[in-house]
Parts: C-alpha cells; sequence; structure tokens
C-alpha cells in the first residue's frame, strides 16, 4: 500500500511539475536530443508509475525478489492472506484494474495510432509520387504546385516532399539546407519520437506534462533537424529559407522545415549559444535515465530490502 501512495505521488508530482521545470530550461534549445529523450523518459515514467502503483497493490513485492518457484509460493500465500484479510480483496481488485487499465489503454492507445499513422503516411507518400516525379540528384519527390514547401513523410516509404514553388524561391544553397532538414527528419525518426510523445498524451490527457509533450518534441525535433542540416553548411542559409518558407502562405504539415517556431529557430541559428559541456550533458543523460528508472526501482524497493533481510517466503 506504501509503494503503491508513492507510485502515485511520483506520478503526480513528475505529471504536473515536469512539465513546467522542463519548459523553463535554458539547456534544451542547446542539446534538443537530449531534452527529447528527457520529455519522453519523464512521461513515460509517469505511466510506468500508475500501471506499477496497481500491480503492488495486488502483488507483494518481495514475491519477485526469489527464483520462480519462490515466486509461485510466495504468491500463493500472499494472496490466501490478503484474500483472508477484510478488504484485502477489495485492495487487490482495484489494483489489478489500476494495472489492467493503465496497460489496455497505453496498447489499445498505441495500436490505433501507429496503424492510423501509418495507413496515412503511406496513402500520402503514394499519392506524392503519383501526382509528382521522383528527382534523384535531390532525394525528394517533386511536385507541381506553386506555393512554396518542403517536408517529408515518414512510414513505410520515407519520401522528401518538394514543391515547384518551393524551387522557384529558394536559391541552391537554401534548398540543400531545406533538403538536408528534411532527410535529418528520417535518419533520425523523429517521427517515431513524436508518435511516443502523442500516445503518451492520449493516455494521460490530465497531466501537464502528457499534453505540452508533443508540442515540445515537435519543437525539439525541428531544431535537433536544424543542427543536422548546418553542420557543414552555412545557417544563414537555412535561417533564409525557412522565412521564406515560413511566409509563404498556408501552414506547412508537421515535420516541414517551417513548420514550428520558425522565429525562434531563426534566431538560434543565426545566433547560436555554446553547446552544453560534457560534464552538464553528462549529469542530464543521467537524469533522464533516473526518470526512466525511477518508477521500476520504487516498484522493487520492498522486494530488495527482504532480500537483503532474507525475508522471502520460500514455502
Amino acid at each position: 500500500m506504501t509503494i503503491a501512495a508513492v507510485l502515485v505521488a511520483y506520478a503526480a508530482l513528475i505529471g504536473t511539475l515536469g512539465s513546467r521545470l522542463l519548459g523553463r530550461a535554458s539547456w534544451t534549445a542547446r542539446a534538443p536530443l537530449l531534452a527529447i529523450v528527457t520529455y519522453l523518459a519523464a512521461g513515460w515514467s509517469v505511466v510506468a508509475a500508475l500501471g506499477l502503483a496497481g500491480l503492488t497493490l495486488a502483488v507483494h513485492a518481495p514475491a519477485i525478489s526469489g527464483g520462480l518457484s519462490h515466486l509461485i509460493g510466495a504468491c500463493a500465500l500472499r494472496l490466501r492472506a490478503t484474500y483472508g484479510t477484510p478488504g484485502g480483496a477489495t485492495v487487490a481488485g482495484l489494483g489489478l484494474t489500476l494495472a489492467g487499465a493503465v496497460a489496455a489503454r497505453t496498447v489499445l492507445t498505441a495500436l490505433a495510432h501507429l496503424r492510423a499513422a501509418g495507413r496515412q503516411a503511406l496513402q500520402h507518400a503514394e499519392t506524392a509520387r503519383l501526382v509528382g516525379h521522383a528527382e534523384p540528384a535531390l532525394g525528394a519527390v517533386l511536385v507541381e504546385h506553386s506555393e512554396p514547401a518542403a517536408y517529408c513523410v515518414a512510414g513505410r516509404h520515407p519520401t522528401v516532399i518538394l514543391t515547384t514553388g518551393a524551387m522557384q524561391v529558394l536559391d541552391p544553397a537554401q534548398l540543400d539546407a531545406v533538403l538536408a532538414h528534411e532527410r535529418a527528419h528520417l535518419t533520425s525518426h523523429h517521427h517515431r519520437m513524436i508518435a511516443m510523445a502523442r500516445i503518451g498524451r492520449q493516455v494521460l490527457p490530465f497531466l501537464p506534462l502528457m499534453r505540452d509533450a508533443e508540442a515540445q518534441v515537435a519543437r525539439l525535433a525541428e531544431m535537433h533537424a536544424d543542427d543536422a542540416a548546418i553542420r557543414a553548411r552555412d545557417p544563414r542559409s537555412l535561417a533564409t529559407a525557412l522565412v521564406v518558407l515560413a511566409t509563404a502562405g498556408n501552414p506547412a504539415p508537421a515535420l516541414a522545415a517551417a513548420a514550428t517556431d520558425a522565429v525562434q529557430r531563426i534566431h538560434r541559428l543565426l545566433g547560436p549559444a555554446e553547446p552544453l559541456g560534457r560534464t552538464r550533458r553528462q549529469l542530464l543523460r543521467t537524469s533522464a535515465a533516473a526518470l526512466a528508472l525511477t518508477p521500476v526501482l520504487l516498484a522493487l524497493a520492498p522486494a530488495v530490502l527482504a532480500l537483503a533481510l532474507g525475508r522471502v517466503p520460500t514455502a
């Protein structure tokens, strides 16, 4: 009961304060990929904490610290004691209900989203290839349209899509930078990161961290793609291309070169901040790993303590 309460408190704390703390952090723009990992680790640790809270109500934690025979025997003893205690069956039932609800909602949401997103991406890519034509020199599909746009579609047939309008308004250096930006989205699998954030939001939409993570991950993915695009190019080429595409008119699709926070990204490209130092980067990596592991460590704490004290039931 105590561990379950701690896990629920952890989920509530990270789910409510995590968004505010990460949103105010200045380092995220200097290490966007690390910030994405931190957002996802924090968000999914909340989901894990709630699921494990239910399990700890239903199953005695020390039971998992022995071998398989010890586990079966300890579980049988635990269940017998629990259901023989007034209210014990109710608590165990509530725990199983919570764990099952979290697991079922997560799995069903993930399957529905991935199926729909995959189908939509495939249809989009196939349509672009039908109405446009591949340009091997550009590594993109060129679509006849006056609206300047460049974006990518991930999935079974990853495709960079470019309009003739973009070809007309971008000079060669700008075009090269934009295409490098889109290829970076595909090679870095940013669509998967955004999908993980979106699924988390759909699973627990009432928590601020889960609500904000999707937009933040999308914003940081654009910055990470910017960083990849300018490694061997002039940042000013990408910055000016963003200005052209961002002021072109219609909003661009997700994972488009100018889809998210163009003004902030332009300032970032023209006045880059110092990269994070090795020590600080390592500390942040450790923090992200700690967020991911904390729910499991909390759930296992009684089992580890019981094992250390030799109090694991064996019959």
